[in-house]
């Protein structure tokens, strides 16, 4: 598979453009903005196909590998990254570690461990689980890296409710980006039905379409109207007569005055 570049991944403002993401059924979340529309991107497939700064692997406690994502990327990057991983010493939940991507076409993986889903302690799932996202993007910022793409953290064999782990993901990384300006794009990676179901609805609450308030449309049309009447004023008054009716009753009047 033909490695996909960060410029290549669409943008929320393209997608919106296109029809391909809608307006949100439900009220935007408080403090929703389309200020990043052009700096979150949405893509389904394969996270390992990515030429971004960084990918985000779902990784477990050790580091050292197992199924789902965390075995895809290691099977792509090759040997290496294992051995990279073994020397650094397991990672604690909602935190990140970063490695090197070798035969990866990102430029470094940040590896993320993410909560079993609590569903007596639900907050504490939630706090880790955004320990997980600030984490990734702080390591990203860090390291330089501009570009930097997440899968669905924690919502395979973890149990994280998909539509939950999209609303945290996407507070957390608006907040993010309402402090730092240096990350170009941030990249959600859906593959499973439920996670692009969990992304298309929630993504537009966070950062809704860039349209005109009903306040700008009504300044909008009062501001056309008022130039239409200003163009009207400088018109000439319109006849209440026929020119054709004046012009008789004038050669009229004159045929009557040379009697």
């Amino acid at each position: 598979m033909a490695p996909i570049s960060a410029a290549d991944i669409p943008t929320l403002s393209l997608l919106y453009k296109l029809k391909k993401l809608n307006a949100s059924r439900l009220a935007p979340v408080q403090g929703a903005t389309p200020t990043h529309n052009d700096r979150i991107g949405l893509i389904r497939g394969d996270i390992t196909s990515l030429q971004v700064g960084a990918i985000v692997n779902a990784a477990n406690n050790s580091l050292l590998g197992g199924g789902g994502v965390d075995g895809a990327i290691h099977r792509a990057a090759g040997p290496s990254l294992l051995a990279e991983c073994r020397t650094l010493n397991g990672c604690q939940t909602g935190s990140s570690k970063i490695t090197s991507a070798y035969s990866l076409p990102c430029k470094k993986v940040i590896h993320t461990v993410g909560p079993i889903y609590d569903d007596i302690r639900p907050d504490n799932s939630e706090r880790a689980l955004k320990g997980c996202y600030t984490s990734s993007l702080n390591l990203a910022v860090k390291n330089g890296l501009k570009t930097i793409a997440f899968s669905g953290i924690s919502t395979g064999i973890y149990g994280y409710p998909s539509l939950d782990a999209a609303m945290v993901a996407c507070e957390t990384v608006k907040n993010f980006l309402d402090r730092d300006k240096t990350i170009d794009k941030v990249v959600f990676v859906t593959f499973e039905e439920k996670d692009v179901r969990a992304y298309n609805q929630v993504l537009p609450r966070f950062f809704p379409p860039n349209t005109k308030t009903s306040t700008e449309q009504e300044k909008a049309a009062e501001e056309q109207k008022a130039e239409a009447e200003a163009k009207v004023g400088q018109l000439p008054d319109v006849p209440t007569t026929d020119p054709a009716d004046a012009d008789y009753a004038q050669k009229k009047q004159k045929h009557e005055n040379n009697k």
